[in-house]
């Protein structure tokens, strides 16, 4: 019995490996002639095939659910994104660097080498949508770090992005005021911050100081009540006046926040800016809920949050 680890998208269909296998070897026999010239020559071509399997096309999450506004992720989101990740700053000497990805993750050994042995901090987090919406920040006390000491910063041993109440990168997209939906892979280390706003406003996803987390657009709503730790959260929210937000897979709340206080999107805030770790947010200016649970099973699949 063979334990083949042989994929194959034929058609938009995945073929067993059996079937691979037998059809894969069909094109070899034709290309020897049409016939099977000898136990021996059978034996090496499926040796050959499984040595040397089809490879599997990559494809992200923004190729099966498309439409994006902005989406920003220290993995590969669009098989036709040929940008960079982020751009670094490391603190030795101030010196800049765009970090891309290998094998559709976040090249952390070029990111390790060029911080050298010091920190690293964000200078821009690039918008993977197609639409440019970078978050940038030009101000060094400001940018949130992802290498500490030569090491990259992880969550569930994956890269992540870390920030304090002093960090903050900002895009220049603006939520829509009355629908929009937003996917987002974080953890919250302090209370009564901020993971996204809009500038200048309190409008987004936050913590308060008695742990709930709650969507706000002109009003809240709780999506996990007076958790003492909030742990690693995947949360996906649509709309605004009939809001449902999405922890994990489970409903958390629902309920009418009003609309989106207007001002550009900001990763942290003005004040009470986000303090813990994230890998990625993604947002679009449509109703996504059909579309939700085939994105967080992707995005889930991925990070293993739960």
């Amino acid at each position: 019995m063979l334990g083949l680890g042989l994929s194959l998208t034929t058609g938009g269909v995945i073929s067993s490996p059996a079937a691979i296998l037998v059809a894969a070897f069909k094109s070899r026999v034709i290309a020897d002639g049409g016939t099977v010239e000898s136990p021996s020559c059978a034996k090496s071509d499926v040796k050959f095939l499984l040595d040397n399997p089809e490879p599997v096309d990559f494809t992200g999450l923004l190729n099966d659910y498309s439409g994006a506004a902005a989406a920003y992720s220290l993995r590969l989101l669009d098989n036709t994104y040929s940008g960079n990740a982020i751009k670094v700053r490391r603190s030795s000497d101030n010196a800049e660097q765009d970090i891309a990805f290998v094998n559709n993750e976040l090249d952390t050994a070029s990111l390790e080498t060029f911080a050298s042995g010091t920190d690293a901090f964000v200078t821009t987090w690039y918008d993977q949508s197609g639409n440019g919406y970078n978050m940038t920040q030009s101000t060094a006390s400001s940018q949130p770090k992802i290498v500490a000491a030569g090491s990259t910063l992880t969550l569930n041993a994956k890269p992540a992005i870390q920030s304090t109440t002093t960090n903050q990168i900002i895009s220049s997209w603006t939520l829509a005021a009355n629908l929009f939906s937003f996917m987002a892979v974080f953890e919250f280390t302090g209370t009564n911050s901020r993971l996204f706003t809009t500038d200048g406003a309190s409008s987004g996803l936050r913590n308060t100081s008695g742990n709930d987390l709650r969507a706000r657009g002109t009003t809240d709503v709780t999506l996990i009540s007076s958790t003492t730790t909030q742990g690693q959260l995947l949360s996906s929210g649509f709309g605004t006046s009939s809001f449902s937000g999405y922890v994990n897979g489970n409903l958390g709340g629902s309920g009418n926040i009003g609309s989106y206080q207007s001002g550009s999107l900001r990763f942290g805030a003005n004040t009470n800016s986000f303090a813990g770790l994230a890998q990625e947010m993604i947002f679009y200016n449509t109703d996504e809920s059909t579309n939700r649970t085939g994105i967080e099973t992707n995005i889930n699949d991925f990070y293993s949050i739960y």
